[in-house]
C-alpha cells in the first residue's frame, strides 16, 4: 500500500495536480509517520505556494532539527515570505567549510556508488554502505544548498561580502550547485580575473555520473558550461573555445544560453548589429512561434515572451546602440501588456524613453525596475545615466556609487564614476577610478602610485578598450601628452585584438590625433584624422563616442562614452573636418584648410542644435579666419608679382625713352611728309587715349600726350597766321599771282620757309585740314 500511495502522489505531483498530491501525501504520512514522507508532503505544499502550511508541517516532531533536507525547506519557506532573520536563525551564520576539504574521499565514495555488487576484502557486501554513501551525498548537497540560501539572506540585507563568501562555499562544497554560481556571475560579485581563478579552483572531478566511464567527460562538459557564464572581458580565447566546443561537439549551437553568451561577447566588442541579430534569433525561436494563435493575431504578442529574463537587458541595449527606436517602442508596449509585473518590462520602457531623449520619464521607469529587482545592474546603470544625460553630475555620482557597491566585481560603475569626475575636472579622482576600472577588467595589480599599465596585447589578457581611452583623456588634460598617445594607441591595439568594429573607435583615433597635434607631430595627426574620415565614410554606426574635443583650437571637452549626452555621428564627423582644417592651417596649407573648414560648416550646420550647432559656430569662425589669411596671402603674391613686373617694365621704359628721343631727333630732321604722318598718328593716338587711358596712366603715355599736344598747338598757330596773310593779300592782281603759282611746282606737303623768309605756299587751305583734324579728334 505504501508503494502504491507514493507512486500515486508522485504521479499527481508530476501532472501539477497539487490538491490530489496533498490529499494522497497526507494519507501516506499518516500511515508511515516517516520523516521522508513528511518532507515530501511539505514539498507539495511549497510547490503550491502554501508556505505557512509547509512550515507548520515541518515544525511537528522537530523535523527541522533532525533532517538537513527539512531544515533547508523551512529556511526556503521563510525566504519566500521575506523573513530573512528567521531564515538565518534556522540556517545559522557559519558555513560548513569542513566539507570543502573532503573532495578526495567523496570522489572515492562516488566511484563506489557507480559500481554494483562490489565485494570488499572482509567479504562483506557493500549494499548497506551504498545506502549510507547516498545519504551522505544528499546531506552534502543540502548543506551546499543551505549555503546558497544563507548567501541570499545576506544579499537581501546588503551584506554583499558575506553573500559572496557563502555562494563561493556553496559551489566549493557541491560544484553542481549552479544557483550559487549563477548568483556570483549575474551580480558581478567577483572581478573577471577572480572569476577565472575561482573556476580553476573548483573540483569538477567530484561530479557523480550514473555511468562511471562518462564521469570525466561530464566534468569537462560542466566546466565548459560554467566557462560560458564568465565575464566576457577575461580570457576571450578561453571563452571562444568553450563556446565553439559546445556548439559543434555537443550540438548546442542553437541553444539560447550559448547564443546569449556569443551575443554578450559581440556586444563587448562593439559589434552591436551582430549581437542584435543573435538576440533577435533567440526571441523568435520556433518554441515561441508555437504559442502564436492560428490567425496570427498573437504573433507580435508572444514572439518576445517565454524566454529567460537575462536575454532582455542585452537585447534592449543592442536596440539602443543601433538606434532602433521603433522596435523599442513596439517591444515596450508588448511587454507592458503581457508582462506588467516583470522588472525587464519597466527596463524596456526606460530604455525607449532614454533613446528618444525623454530623460525624466526614463528615470521614473528605471527607478521602478530597480525597485522590483534591487539587484538589477542594468536598471541601476540606466538610472544613473539619466542624471549624467542632464549634466547632474552629483546625482549621477551618487547613483553610480550605489551601483559600484551592489556590483563589486563590475568595472563599469568605476568607469562611469571616473568619467563623471573627468567632466567635473577632478583629474586626480578620475585617474583613481579609471585605474580601478582597468584593474578590474584586466586583473592588473593595483599600486599606491598608479603608473602606465602594461600593454594588454602582450599578455593576451582581456580588458575594456574604453577604459584605456578615458585614461588617455585624463593624461591629455594633465598635459602628459606622450602618456595620452600611449593610452590611445593601446586602446586601439586592444580593440583590434578583440576584433572590435573599427567605426566604434573613431573617437579614440581622433583623440590620438589631437594629442599628436599638440606634440607638434602634425603630419601624423593629419593622417589620423584622415583615417577617421575614411572609416566614418563607410556609413556604419560609430557606437561609442568618447570624443576629446574638436574644433575649438584644441579645447578638450570629453563627452560620455556610454552613449549618453555625447556627440552624434554628424557632430563627430564635422568636428573631424574642423580638426583637419586646424592642422592644415598650421602646416601652411591655407587653401586646403578653407576646403576642410567649409565642409565642417556644411556638415555641422545641418545638425540642428545642441553641441553640433556650437561646433558649426566654431568652424565658421575658423573658416572666416582662414579666408582672411588666404586673401592676405593672395595680395602678397600679387604684390610680389607687381614688383617683379615693375622691374621688367622699368628697364623696358628706359629703352623706350631712349628710342623716343632718337625718333624726335629724326623728326626734327625729317621732311614734310614725315611730319604729316606724325600729326595724323598723333591725332589717332589722342583719340584712342581719350577713350581708354585712365587718369592713372603710365608715365610713358603721359609724355606722348604732352608732345602731341605741343606739336598740334604749334601747327594750329602757324596755320592761322598763314591763313590771315593769304586773306589779306587777296585783291585785283590775285588771278595773275594764282596763275603764276599754278605754273610753279609745289610740294604736296607743307614746305619750309625759303631763303628770303617768305611764308610757304599751300596747295589747299590750312583751315580745311585743321577742321578735318579736329573732327577726327572729336
Amino acid at each position: 500500500m505504501e508503494k502504491y500511495l507514493r507512486s500515486w502522489r508522485q504521479d499527481a505531483l508530476n501532472r501539477s495536480q497539487h490538491d490530489a498530491a496533498v490529499y494522497i501525501g497526507d494519507k501516506l504520512y499518516a500511515l508511515t509517520n516517516s520523516d521522508s514522507d513528511a518532507f515530501w508532503l511539505a514539498q507539495v505544499h511549497f510547490s503550491n505556494n502554501n508556505f505557512t502550511r509547509a512550515l507548520a508541517l515541518l515544525s511537528r516532531q522537530n523535523l527541522i532539527a533532525r533532517s538537513s533536507s527539512c531544515r533547508y525547506l523551512a529556511a526556503n519557506c521563510y525566504i519566500k515570505q521575506n523573513q530573512f532573520d528567521q531564515a538565518l536563525s534556522i540556517l545559522g551564520d557559519q558555513n560548513p567549510t569542513d566539507l570543502i576539504r573532503s573532495h578526495n574521499s567523496r570522489r572515492k565514495i562516488q566511484h563506489l556508488n557507480g559500481q554494483s555488487h562490489v565485494t570488499l576484502r572482509n567479504g562483506k557486501h557493500t549494499g548497506t554502505q551504498e545506502d549510507r554513501d547516498k545519504e551522505e551525498g544528499n546531506h552534502v548537497r543540502f548543506e551546499a544548498a543551505m549555503c546558497y540560501l544563507r548567501g541570499l539572506c545576506f544579499a537581501k540585507q546588503n551584506a554583499f561580502d558575506r553573500a559572496r563568501d557563502c555562494y563561493k562555499d556553496a559551489v566549493r562544497i557541491d560544484v553542481q550547485c549552479f544557483e550559487a554560481f549563477d548568483q556570483l556571475m549575474k551580480n558581478s560579485l567577483m572581478s573577471p580575473t577572480e572569476e577565472l581563478e575561482f573556476l580553476e579552483s573548483l573540483d569538477f572531478d567530484s561530479i557523480s555520473c550514473p555511468d562511471p566511464t562518462m564521469a570525466q567527460e561530464a566534468a569537462h562538459f560542466t566546466k565548459m558550461l560554467y566557462t560560458t557564464r564568465l565575464s566576457k572581458y577575461s580570457a576571450p580565447a578561453l571563452l571562444t573555445d568553450a563556446t565553439e566546443t559546445l556548439s559543434t561537439h555537443y550540438n548546442l549551437s542553437q541553444n539560447s544560453d550559448i547564443l546569449l553568451s556569443r551575443a554578450e561577447a559581440l556586444y563587448t566588442q562593439c559589434r552591436f548589429a551582430e549581437a542584435l541579430e543573435l538576440t533577435s534569433s533567440i526571441l523568435t525561436t520556433s518554441q515561441a512561434a508555437e504559442l502564436n494563435s492560428p490567425t496570427g493575431a498573437g504573433t507580435t504578442a508572444y514572439t518576445h515572451l517565454g524566454h529567460a529574463p537575462a536575454i532582455y537587458p542585452l537585447h534592449l541595449a543592442c536596440l539602443y546602440e543601433t538606434g532602433a527606436t521603433n522596435a523599442l517602442f513596439l517591444l515596450s508596449h508588448m511587454l507592458a501588456d503581457h508582462a506588467p509585473e516583470e522588472p525587464y518590462t519597466y527596463l524596456a520602457i526606460g530604455v525607449y524613453y532614454l533613446a528618444v531623449a525623454k530623460i525624466a520619464e526614463a528615470r521614473r521607469f528605471f527607478s521602478k525596475a530597480s525597485l522590483l529587482d534591487p539587484h538589477s545592474a542594468p536598471a541601476w546603470i540606466g538610472f544613473a545615466h539619466t542624471f549624467a544625460a542632464e549634466g547632474e553630475h552629483d546625482q549621477a555620482i551618487a547613483a553610480y556609487s550605489t551601483a559600484a557597491r551592489l556590483f563589486q566585481g563590475s568595472h563599469l560603475p568605476q568607469l562611469f564614476l571616473g568619467m563623471q569626475h573627468l567632466a567635473l575636472n577632478n583629474m586626480g579622482l578620475a585617474h583613481d577610478y579609471l585605474w580601478a576600472a582597468y584593474s578590474m577588467s584586466t586583473g592588473a595589480v593595483p599600486s599606491a602610485t598608479p603608473a602606465l599599465p602594461p600593454n594588454p596585447t602582450d599578455s593576451g589578457a582581456g580588458g575594456d578598450p574604453l577604459v584605456l581611452n578615458e585614461l588617455g583623456v585624463v593624461f591629455y588634460h594633465q598635459n602628459n601628452l606622450s602618456a595620452a598617445v600611449e593610452m590611445f594607441q593601446q586602446a586601439l591595439d586592444l580593440a583590434a585584438s578583440l576584433h572590435s568594429e573599427p567605426a566604434a573607435w573613431v573617437a579614440t583615433r581622433a583623440n590620438m590625433g589631437h594629442a599628436l597635434r599638440r606634440l607638434g607631430r602634425l603630419q601624423e595627426a593629419l593622417e589620423e584624422f584622415q583615417e577617421c574620415l575614411r572609416i566614418g565614410a563607410g556609413g556604419t554606426s560609430l557606437g561609442y563616442s568618447p570624443f576629446l574635443g574638436g574644433g575649438a583650437g584644441g579645447a578638450a571637452t570629453a563627452s560620455s562614452a556610454a552613449g549618453v549626452g555625447g556627440y552624434e555621428d554628424r557632430g563627430l564627423i564635422g568636428s573631424l573636418h574642423t580638426s583637419r582644417g586646424i592642422i592644415l592651417m598650421e602646416l601652411g596649407r591655407t587653401g586646403d584648410a578653407v576646403t576642410a573648414l567649409h565642409e565642417a560648416v556644411r556638415v555641422l550646420g545641418a545638425g540642428g542644435g545642441g553641441d553640433v550647432a556650437g561646433g558649426a559656430g566654431v568652424a565658421g569662425t575658423l573658416l572666416n579666419r582662414a579666408l582672411e589669411l588666404w586673401s592676405m596671402e593672395g595680395r602678397e603674391r600679387e604684390q610680389q608679382q607687381i614688383i617683379e613686373g615693375s622691374s621688367v617694365r622699368s628697364s623696358s621704359s628706359r629703352s623706350a625713352q631712349r628710342s623716343r628721343e632718337h625718333a624726335k631727333g629724326r623728326e626734327r630732321r625729317g621732311g614734310d611728309e614725315s611730319n604729316r604722318r606724325r600729326i595724323r598718328r598723333a591725332g589717332y593716338a589722342e583719340e584712342w587715349t581719350r577713350d581708354t587711358v585712365s587718369p592713372s596712366a603710365t608715365p610713358e603715355v603721359a609724355d606722348v600726350e604732352t608732345v602731341e599736344e605741343r606739336v598740334e598747338q604749334d601747327l594750329d598757330r602757324k596755320a592761322e597766321s598763314l591763313l590771315g596773310r593769304v586773306l589779306g593779300r587777296v585783291g585785283p592782281g590775285s588771278r595773275q599771282r594764282r596763275a603764276q603759282q599754278q605754273q610753279r611746282p609745289v610740294s604736296p606737303a607743307v614746305m619750309d620757309d625759303d631763303e628770303d623768309g617768305n611764308e610757304p605756299r599751300l596747295r589747299s587751305t590750312r583751315r580745311e585740314r585743321t577742321q578735318r583734324s579736329q573732327s577726327r579728334q572729336q
